[in-house]
This record gives structure tokens, sequence and C-alpha cells, in this order.
């Protein structure tokens, strides 16, 4: 089944500010000045986003998620010069651990950042946080001015929907959209973050979602009714 998922404009539909405003938690200041000078979109994604829509700090965070889309991915590497990035390639076997050298990377991979201390990369990195990776680089697929959510089944929508300014004057992935990644998890971590933002969903964002994961079947769907 095919779906583009539109909605309504509502409380979000403010103007993406490249400035960031002194109240950004120090763990995402570095991240939001590192990427205010990329040519090419970006947004806060993950449970800091969450953060960043309700205003204050709901649970603890092993690093910084940002979104970055896969067809920008050689403008990625080039301005993260002065960084060690592992990438992380579901295509190759083990899941792959290594440096990333620029290599073309597929959907779902994605990368770990850590500024470049002069040390050594770890054979692995799965216990990032602890590895001082404080950067984690989810690749979303954008063809043309639309967002590309899921391609079986297809869910999508115009990227000025899914990414607007939050209170941290940040590109920020929109809660319903956050919430749609996370339901494709349900790590508990994910379960908090859908607990801790589903009261403040407008009508609108609240549909838009509902009918997003009916299209894959999921349990949140019976807490996401009217």
């Amino acid at each position: 089944m095919a779906a583009a998922l539109h909605h309504k404009e509502h409380f979000l539909s403010k103007p993406v500010s490249r400035q960031t405003p002194n109240h950004v938690p120090d763990p995402v200041a570095p991240i939001a000045d590192l990427m205010s000078a990329f040519s090419a979109p970006w947004a806060l994604c993950g449970g800091w986003a969450v953060d960043a829509w309700l205003g204050r700090q709901t649970r603890d965070h092993g690093d910084v998620d940002i979104s970055v889309f896969v067809q920008d991915q050689r403008a990625l590497f080039d301005h993260l010069a002065g960084w060690q990035l592992v990438a992380h390639d579901p295509h190759v076997d083990g899941g792959t651990s290594e440096p990333w050298d620029g290599r073309r990377l597929d959907l779902p991979g994605h990368i770990h950042g850590r500024l470049d201390a002069g040390e050594g990369l770890p054979d692995r990195v799965d216990a990032a946080s602890q590895q001082g990776f404080s950067l984690d680089v989810q690749f979303g697929d954008r063809p043309g001015d639309d967002w590309i959510l899921s391609r079986q089944p297809h869910i999508s929508l115009p990227l000025q929907k899914g990414v607007r300014q939050s209170p941290w004057g940040l590109p920020t992935v929109v809660p319903e959209v956050l919430l749609f990644f996370k339901a494709h998890e349900l790590r508990r971590r994910d379960r908090l973050d859908f607990l801790a933002t589903l009261p403040h969903l407008t009508r609108e964002q609240r549909e838009w979602l509902r009918n997003a994961v009916s299209l894959m079947g999921h349990p949140w769907l019976s807490e996401l009714s009217p």
C-alpha cells in the first residue's frame, strides 16, 4: 500500500534559524555549532529532539542524533574533516564498524563520530557513548522535495513539513515523525519518548502518526485512537 501522508500547518510552522540560542543543552550545543555551517539540510533527531520540543530533558542520552540525507553524505564527509568517523553498514557482513573514508553508504546505514584527539579507532564501536562518540548520524532519503520515511509501505511527506525550528532554535524533526521512527524500534527508551510526547501532540499530529503506523500494524495504535 502506498501513502503520501500530508498534514496541516500547526504550531511548528516557524522558519528554521541558523542561530544557536544559549539554552541549548551543553551536549547538543557543539553539534549545533558544527552543523550550522553545513550546506545541506540536516535536523536534530532522536531523544534530544524530543526534549527540544518538550522544553526539558526527559531522560539520559548517550549521544546526539542528527538526520542527514543519504544524497548529501559526501558533503557531510567533507564537512566533518577532523572527526573520526565510523561506518555502520547493514549490507556488509557483521554490520561493520570500520573507519568511514567517504565511501557511499546505503540505507539504513549510519555513522558515529567523535573529534580526532590523536587516538586510534577501536576495533568496534558498539557502546559509542562510552568511547567518546558524541555524534550519531542517521541517514534519510530525499530524492526530491519529499522525505521518504518508508519505502515498504511507501510513506512520505514534504521535507518542510517534517523539519521545523524547535524552541532551541535548531532544525528539528517534528514530534510525529520522531515517534514514527521510534515505532520501528520499540526499545524501552522509545516507549519512554512516546509516553512523554503523546500528551503534547496536536490532533493533526496524532492523526498523522496513527495513519502512518496503521500501515505497519503497531501496538501503539490503541493509544493513538481518538
